[in-house]
């Protein structure tokens, strides 16, 4: 199971929305934020970026380059957005819409499909969406130009009605009221195509109120996804991600979120208010260890009952 889906580790977190760790030396964006709007320059060739170090340590590491690593699978991801929608519709998606996008890296792999592809992407914190763009965009060259980003709120109308919208890695779980999680719905609902679906994530089981920490080996670091309070009467989830390396260092609390935990049925059932006229349940399987995730996602009604599972809610208009 995962974090961001899935597919890389169990309990994980939705996108980074803390302020982002300094830039590492070297690396320069052709984003800046502007008065509140992302303005892009054409990316300069004929020039590498400095060599990161083959040994990251607390003091060296980008944070947000650590995160992709551990917790995006946007590969996978994206392939399971398109089977799902041509599956329902019959058709190739073209246009993608990312919410609470921070660096856009699954748009930044849609983007990459086609010369027909577009994408956009909304968040309301420019420090992300400006390495995001340094990092996922600038080189892709002319693709990057099928790609928007708003500096805005999620619940904003966009430049064109999404064939597959999406909050990933549990991100909507900032919206702690039900009266906001309806009003995004809405909103969500309103600016899709006619044939367009809603795409969101969501982590349950036993263990995902338990407070607790899991760690997760990755190639030169350690991922830790700290589940550090839980209060059952509000749902309020307090949780951190730590990163570790080989040397003893940590980067401490590098992403910190500050949630509701909110259940399948009611999320089916705020969908339906919403207008969506259909919400299917998409699971993920277990490997042969019985316990991990195997970043298969198979449309069910009721699911399997374990400690913890990932599944997706795709609503169509």
């Amino acid at each position: 199971m995962s974090a961001s889906t899935q597919a890389k580790s169990s309990k994980s977190p939705a996108k980074p929305k803390s302020r982002p760790a300094r830039r590492p030396a070297g690396a320069k964006s052709s984003a800046r934020v502007v008065g509140g709007q992302v303005v892009r320059k054409p990316a300069k060739t004929g020039k590498s970026r400095a060599k990161k170090s083959s040994r990251r340590t607390a003091k060296t590491a980008d944070k947000y380059e650590l995160y992709q690593l551990a917790v995006q699978s946007a590969e996978t991801d994206v392939a399971f957005h398109r089977n799902v929608y041509k599956s329902l519709r019959g058709r190739e998606p073209l246009h993608f819409r990312e919410d609470f996008c921070g660096t856009g890296l699954l748009s930044s792999e849609w983007i990459q499909l086609s010369k027909h592809h577009t994408a956009e992407g909304f968040d309301i914190d420019p420090e992300p969406i400006a390495w995001g763009l340094a990092h996922n965009f600038d080189e892709l060259g002319e693709a990057a130009q099928r790609y928007t980003v708003h500096l805005k709120d999620v619940r904003s109308k966009g430049d064109v009605p999404a064939d597959v919208r999406v909050a990933q890695n549990f991100s909507y779980y900032c919206l702690t009221t039900r009266t906001e999680l309806l009003e995004y719905f809405r909103a969500a609902r309103a600016d899709l195509d006619d044939d367009g679906i809603f795409v969101i994530d969501l982590y349950g089981g036993s263990e995902s109120n338990d407070e607790m920490e899991e760690s997760l080996r990755c190639s030169g670091f350690h991922y830790i996804w700290e589940q550090a309070e839980f209060f059952p009467g509000t749902g309020e989830y307090v949780c951190h991600i730590h990163f570790r390396f080989p040397d003893g260092t940590e980067m401490r609390r590098a992403f910190t979120y500050k949630w509701r935990q909110w259940y399948l049925t009611e999320l089916r059932d705020i969908l339906a208010d919403a207008g969506f006229s259909q919400v299917h349940n998409y699971f993920e399987g277990t490997e042969k260890d019985g316990v991990s995730g195997n970043g298969v996602f198979r449309r069910g009604r009721r699911g399997e009952n374990c400690p913890a599972w990932i599944a997706y809610l795709v609503a169509t208009k």
